[in-house]
């Protein structure tokens, strides 16, 4: 069993994060993760109790005062990290495969109506698809799993077993969660889907007709450019007419399928469809061929588990009108990092943007948003962007080269590429 009791002591680095003020102790996540020693990407800011008797960040803390600390124990920092920190899928699901089934019944059974006890019994059976020994709760008023003002919650359904609404916006299989920020409120707030109908109507059908054809043959073009490719003239024309149709048809893995047999003009050379090996993004050495990745794509034996949990979770938001540019993003790079595909990835990741903002209508009927023209113009962002999530991943995936110099993935990573 785990020990807790070491975080009454203070502890100055914690897996890289800066170090914490003098008499400093983790709590929540943080102390979660080292008590049970947790192999997982972590998460971008986790929390501490200070010494100090107001609340304030640093970096990448979150200092609570000591009023706050919560009891030494399992179920001391489980409540503290769903209280103040929401709802990780990634340390609960690596914690629930550390410890005993029993040791969640006994935090159900010491508060079979406290709020976040049901919440820890839902999460563990929706994590670990293993229902607990334990007789449905029959008192206690219904609590969303996960609290809206931390973080973007999905459509409520009832859980009538734990009296909890699941609100998680996604599915077990793949469910990315957002965490607010002001600046993404801003962003909601200005209410751009309007703003753009509003102009678009002032503007002269014939000036918006070349606009708009305009716009697409450069976002197509950048599509490539992306990509380091020239392709020649008709190909980024061909493209462009695809991205203006993005949205009208539903998404599906054949679709998925068959744009990539779109985007590659010569496949001789390829297996089209998902993945039968394995993949990476990176160079290879130029003496010896060895891989040097940048990014590992999820084995190819988890591809249909991942991917049908990407367009069940995106039929689903589709559903409960989760806002258009938040889905955008969960379902373009969700896909962009299981790297499905054994080419043609980046394309079909960068024309999934244009498919969800034309079918939830937020970019105005005839028109398109020039979304891989921006990334091109800020491609040092974008890649840190992707970096950010892949050099933590890549840390925690053992593999080796194969005789084609490909990557072979040694250990379980599935769960690298669901829970982010």
């Amino acid at each position: 069993m785990a020990n807790y009791n070491q975080y009454s002591q203070s502890l100055n680095v914690f897996h890289g994060f800066p170090a914490l003020e003098e008499g400093a102790c983790l709590a929540g996540y943080s102390a979660l993760i080292q008590a049970h020693d947790l192999t997982i990407p972590l998460p971008d800011h986790l929390c501490a109790v200070g010494t100090k008797h107001k609340k304030y960040d640093y970096e990448r803390w979150h200092i609570f005062t000591p009023r706050h600390k919560p009891e030494d124990t399992l179920h001391g920092h489980l409540v503290f990290a769903l209280k103040y920190e929401g709802i990780d899928l990634a340390v609960l699901n690596a914690l629930f495969q550390d410890i005993d089934a029993e040791e969640i019944k006994e935090i159900i059974r010491s508060e079979p109506t406290g709020s976040y006890s049901r919440k820890l019994w839902f999460l563990w059976e929706w994590l670990c698809d293993d229902q607990l020994d334990i007789d449905d709760a029959r008192a206690g008023n219904y609590v969303p799993l996960i609290d809206g003002k931390l973080q973007f919650e999905g459509k409520s359904y009832p859980s009538k077993r734990h009296r909890v609404r699941n609100n998680l916006p996604g599915t077990r299989h793949f469910c990315p969660l957002i965490r607010k920020t002001v600046k993404l409120e801003q962003f909601i707030g200005k209410a751009l889907s309007e703003k753009a109908v509003e102009n678009i109507g002032q503007t002269h059908p014939d000036l918006l007709s070349r606009a708009a054809a305009f716009l697409l043959l450069k976002d197509s073009k950048a599509s490539y450019t992306i990509e380091g490719e020239i392709p020649p003239h008709n190909r980024i024309e061909r493209w462009g007419r695809i991205i203006g149709q993005a949205g009208q048809r539903n998404l599906s893995i054949p679709e998925l399928e068959h744009l990539q047999t779109l985007v590659i003009s010569d496949n001789r050379f390829l297996e089209p469809g998902l993945r039968m090996e394995g993949g990476f993004v990176g160079q290879h050495d130029r003496s010896t061929g060895m891989p040097m990745p940048d990014h590992i794509s999820a084995k190819p034996g988890d591809l249909k588990t991942l991917m049908g949990g990407l367009i069940e979770t995106y039929e689903l938001l589709c559903k409960d009108n989760f806002d258009p540019v938040l889905l955008a993003t969960v379902l373009a790079f969700g896909f962009v990092f299981i790297h499905p595909l054994e080419d043609g990835n980046g394309r079909v990741h960068r024309y999934l943007f244009h498919h969800v903002l034309a079918e939830k209508r937020f970019v105005p009927k005839g028109l398109i948003f020039p979304v891989s023209a921006v990334i091109l113009d800020r491609i040092e962002e974008y890649k840190k962007i992707l970096e950010h999530f892949s050099k933590p991943r890549l840390d925690l995936i053992k593999w080796r080269p194969t005789e084609q110099n490909n990557v072979e993935v040694l250990n379980k990573t599935i769960d690298l590429y669901r829970y982010f």
